[in-house]
């Protein structure tokens, strides 16, 4: 990927967006933020105080430390250093503690999540959780001070006018946490309790402010800036295919992948991938063994590469159940409890959500890096297997446990143990992190799951849109965005009633997924699809390499600029027919994507009328040989 350099001069302040880059020495400092807001906000920042609380919760007397803040242009880098003359256990280092944060309660705002099932929405003054799984009570992760904590990101709509854009744009040790209410506002790193002994120090992560009017061109910046600090692994195309697990569950058989198989050589050879899903396993954590239930593993994987296909694996490397030979023969390589003995995950987190509670590799652990690196170097020099869905990696960054390497935070944990698993792929493999730590996942992928799982039913599309559209700006900038899986009939292992959804709906659901633009892969039985069905799967077959751009956190109109096309996405997510306004880049011809209707050629502004509730366009716009598309 081509990073942007961006140079502070004497015309930076004559920029649409400012995001000057340039290192500055000592005290000089350069915020360039377009706003009277923004600019106030900053001084805020500068002028708050830096408070450490330790692992039992007391404040550690600022006379024990040193916390050195140094801003370069938008970015502040953050050294902490133990002065005293006796070890300190920093639990939360605040970089800016702000008692009045000066920014209207009502500002909406979208948040990260730790792990890949939750977001956070709503405002300043009151937060709702976007996903049922959230880091808080399902996942049992303690806020910051007890107030709403996201980490990473936090996005502010402020004033509905512009936006803030807060983060971390690094993540190597330590996770960045966000808490907020009406008022306050704490800007931190876990530390995690660890030891810093005295006249050591630790180079915290970088911190991000920057402004402006649309969040989706804040989002190109971010994406620059961790990307300066986590290189970007991406596939040089962007995969499309099938997925077993949401037609068949761990119910999966050889037989039945060849079924399948025969099907979609037939209908769809535009698939690449062919992703045989849980279940081929005989127990979680053993994946190089033979499952009897199951068949020959091997033997799908040639039947795949026989149909012209290319085989891809779920593995979730870094769990095991009691059961598996993997924990009883070696229970040293497991993140361990208070008392010694391998960590049962459900004591301080979720227990796992099949064939629990799961135990944990411990990624800092010699022996369990080179596990790792084995199986899936096994997996592709001798299975043939190069694509590899990588799932409940959240349990490689387990919270109070003791690895083996006790000066390691749980961050390094998961990215040693990461690490290991990218020493057994090549170049050419495809690593998807899927129920993972977001950002401790940085640079460490080529693609990530944006969502919780899909599932036949109307409030898991809408759910599962917003997930993906707040995620997409991620798509070719810092990994390949995975969506999850497409599904287009009304035959679900997962229970519900898929015959109730309206055409509408179903059409709402894959607008959304061709708008993230990245991984495409259906999950449909294939003796269920018609013709109709395979033809709409060919459309999304065709993924655009890039997510599209909203200019705020209602997501209503978003826009995916190829040059010469343009994608025009347009949710209604109420619950009345309304009419919605599509500013064009520039004159073009317009088309409907699904029907491949033409609509007519139009600049400036077009209106959809009366989009009816849980409904969403998909406009395709050419350009024209005419004066109109000048």
């Amino acid at each position: 990927m081509k990073l942007k350099n961006f140079l502070l001069s004497a015309i930076t302040i004559f920029l649409v967006w400012g995001c000057g880059n340039t290192k500055l020495e000592g005290d000089q400092k350069f915020a360039n933020n377009n706003s009277a807001k923004a600019k106030l906000f900053r001084e805020r920042l500068e002028k708050s105080p830096s408070v450490l609380d330790d692992k039992d919760g007391n404040v550690i007397p600022s006379s024990d430390y040193k916390l050195s803040r140094k801003w370069e242009g938008n970015i502040c880098k953050t050294v902490l250093t133990n002065t005293s003359d006796k070890v300190i256990n920093p639990k939360e280092v605040i970089i800016f503690a702000l008692e009045q944060h000066g920014i209207n309660p009502d500002s909406p705002v979208y948040g990260e999540g730790f792990q890949m099932l939750h977001q956070n929405g709503g405002t300043l003054a009151k937060h709702e959780n976007r996903g049922s799984n959230t880091d808080k009570d399902h996942y049992r992760m303690k806020e910051l001070r007890d107030i709403p904590t996201v980490y990473g990101l936090l996005n502010i709509n402020v004033d509905e006018e512009e936006n803030f854009m807060l983060g971390f744009t690094s993540c190597k040790k330590f996770i960045g946490r966000i808490a907020y209410d009406q008022n306050q506002m704490l800007i931190a790193v876990d530390a995690e309790g660890l030891a810093l002994a005295p006249g050591e120090s630790w180079n915290l992560e970088d911190f991000i402010f920057i402004d402006g009017e649309n969040q989706g061109d804040l989002y190109d910046e971010m994406s620059d800036e961790i990307v300066k600090n986590h290189p970007a692994m991406k596939s040089e195309t962007m995969p499309i295919g099938w997925c077993s697990w949401y037609c068949y569950k761990e119910d999966i058989t050889d037989e039945i992948m060849m079924k399948n198989l025969d099907i979609f050589a037939k209908k769809v050879p535009e698939m690449e991938y062919i992703q045989l899903d849980d279940g081929y396993q005989p127990y979680m954590g053993d994946w190089l063994d033979p499952n009897p239930a199951y068949g020959d593993v091997r033997k799908t994987i040639d039947g795949i590469a026989a149909k012209g296909f290319k085989p891809a694996i779920w593995v979730a490397p870094f769990i095991a159940q009691k059961e598996s030979r993997v924990f009883k023969e070696h229970p040293e390589w497991f993140v361990k409890g208070k008392d010694g003995k391998p960590l049962n995950s459900s004591t301080v987190t979720f227990g796992g959500w099949r064939e629990g509670p799961w135990y944990c590799l411990d990624g800092t652990h010699p022996e369990v890096q080179a596990h790792l690196t084995h199986v899936i170097k096994t997996m592709r020099e001798e299975w043939g297997v190069n694509y590899f869905k990588l799932d409940a990696n959240y349990w490689g960054a387990i919270q109070d446990g003791a690895f083996y390497d006790k000066s390691a935070t749980r961050i390094e944990a998961y990215r040693r143990g990461m690490e290991a698993i990218l020493k057994g792929c090549d170049d050419q493999s495809v690593v998807l992190g899927c129920n993972a730590p977001i950002w401790p996942s940085l640079g460490l992928v080529t693609a990530q799951r944006t969502s919780a799982d899909i599932n036949r039913k109307w409030s898991n599309f809408r759910k599962l849109a917003i997930q993906n559209l707040s995620r997409c700006w991620q798509n070719e900038k810092v990994w390949d965005a995975d969506p999850d899986c497409i599904v287009q009939t009304a035959d679900s292992p997962f229970g519900g009633n898929p015959k109730e959804i309206t055409k509408d709906e179903w059409f709402f659901h894959l607008t959304s997924i061709h708008a993230v633009g990245g991984f495409s892969l259906g999950s449909d039985k294939a003796e269920l699809m018609t013709d109709e069905d395979f033809k709409i799967l060919k459309k999304l077959l065709k993924p655009t390499g890039k997510g599209a751009k909203f200019k705020n956190s209602k997501l209503e109109v978003g826009v995916t600029d190829l040059g010469d096309t343009q994608y025009y996405y347009v949710f209604n997510w109420t619950e009345e027919p309304i009419d919605m306004d599509v500013e064009l880049i520039k004159g073009a011809k317009l088309t409907d994507f699904w029907t491949d209707k033409e609509i007519g050629e139009f600049e400036g502004k077009y209106t959809v009328k009366q989009l009816a509730p849980h409904a969403a366009k998909l406009l395709m716009a050419t350009k024209v040989d005419n004066q109109l598309g000048k």
